[in-house]
């Protein structure tokens, strides 16, 4: 997943019908409310990067730097955000990293070069990474219906704003590209005072997180095996949310459709497709399979025509749903370390990817062609399906331990833990 999050506990049951879910605290809506907008940011800027390039005057690897710069601070926020929120709280932690992202987003918008704009991206990228990595953690403690019905509202959240993000940064973006940039700070603003009103401060943990403690816990084989398969296909999924744009050469207006039909395509496969599958094939067959299936669709993206092209986008969303849900379940249970300390240790190490993507892809594209960049996301993709196959003894027992047990008559899955 793009952001720390946490295993059902033992016993948790969630009802896959809209009652259990939807019957929660304000303070939960207001937080998963915030969570789809922080969400959005990360897909918020695609549908415009032609635009930026256009209105800046600066290169596709440049522009490219806006994802370059967000995920690289993000990566080392997460070994910072479990220290901060340790010792101020975790409605505290939210607030600044709301405040953060209003600010940033909104200088965002003000930028008169390309370097001030990834810089404020970079400001951006750090309180985005305060927000979510605390966000799922306040959800857990204040939803009703267990950890595992409000792990699903969350998951909902991401794949809401990855679907939306797109999709507001061409309505916003086609009359000009600043706008999307205001309008990320008007929405992240309007969840500043709906946290501040409705959630309560949430108990502070009883040992306090230092900045080693996510590094400490990859010395665990299982982890650091989850991680380094996430690293490089985080690099293919990143490929395809940054670089594409600028091989579909559309308007903002379709390449925002693109990507918002890609994003309820991995929000779907997220949350609804991803279990079903575990259930049936066990975690490691469905992300093995999935990594392959992903990297046969970004190489026929790379070398199909155009239609072709547009079609491997969004279908590439069902393979990217279905791995982040299956990576975060393997990274948070295959370990003894504290969830939120797993979560800091395996972003760390997958973020970097998401960083490297978008700066290597173009560059790749000036040294070659544009398919190239496609066929490295295709080896990458391959590349974390043989760390999977080669450590497999190492995540096996976890992964089954974390399998849905069984679906219900009744509609409510229980998972073992």
């Amino acid at each position: 997943m793009i952001s720390s999050t946490e295993a059902p506990a033992e016993g948790d049951t969630f009802d896959a019908g809209a009652g259990g879910l939807l019957r929660q605290p304000r303070a939960v809506w207001a937080t998963a409310g915030a969570s789809v907008v922080a969400f959005m940011g990360i897909g918020l800027v695609d549908p415009i990067l032609p635009s930026i390039a256009k209105g800046l005057d600066a290169t596709p690897s440049q522009v490219s730097l806006l994802f370059t710069s967000y995920f690289l601070i993000t990566a080392v926020a997460m070994l910072v955000t479990g220290f901060v929120s340790s010792r101020i709280g975790g409605k505290k932690t939210l607030l600044l990293g709301l405040a953060l992202v209003v600010v940033f987003a909104g200088l965002a918008g003000t930028s008169g070069s390309v370097g001030e704009l990834v810089g404020f991206r970079a400001g951006w990228g750090l309180g985005n990474a305060l927000f979510v990595s605390t966000a799922l953690a306040v959800i857990v403690g204040a939803a009703a219906g267990g950890s595992a019905a409000a792990i699903l509202l969350y998951e909902s959240a991401l794949g809401l704003g990855m679907a939306c993000g797109p999709l507001l940064g061409a309505l916003l973006g086609d009359a000009s590209w600043r706008y999307p940039f205001f309008g990320t700070a008007f929405l992240m603003a309007i969840g500043f005072l709906c946290i501040t009103v409705f959630l309560k401060e949430q108990p502070k943990p009883a040992r306090k997180t230092s900045l080693l403690d996510p590094l400490r816990a990859l010395g665990h084989g299982g982890l650091a095996s989850a991680a380094t398969s996430a690293f490089f296909y985080n690099y293919t999924f990143f490929t395809v949310l940054a670089f594409t744009p600028f091989v579909l050469n559309m308007t903002p207006y379709k390449s925002g459709a693109v990507f918002f039909c890609w994003g309820v395509l991995l929000a779907v496969f997220s949350v609804v497709v991803a279990p079903r599958l575990q259930a049936r094939f066990g975690s490691l067959k469905v992300l093995g399979g999935s990594l392959v299936l992903l990297a046969a669709d970004v190489l026929t993206l790379g070398y199909g025509d155009h239609t072709t092209a547009i079609v491997c986008t969004v279908l590439s969303g069902a393979f990217i749903g279905v791995n982040n849900t299956v990576y975060t379940e393997l990274a948070l249970g295959v370990s003894d370390a504290p969830r939120p300390v797993a979560s800091a240790g395996y972003n760390f190490v997958r973020w970097f990817a998401a960083a490297a993507a978008p700066f290597f892809a173009p560059k790749i594209e000036e040294w070659t062609n544009f398919r190239i960049p496609f066929v490295v996301a295709a080896v990458t993709a391959l590349l974390g399906a043989v760390v999977v196959l080669v450590r497999r003894h190492a995540l096996t027992h976890r992964a089954q331990e974390l399998e849905p047990a069984h679906a219900t008559e009744d509609g409510v899955t229980v998972f073992a833990n």
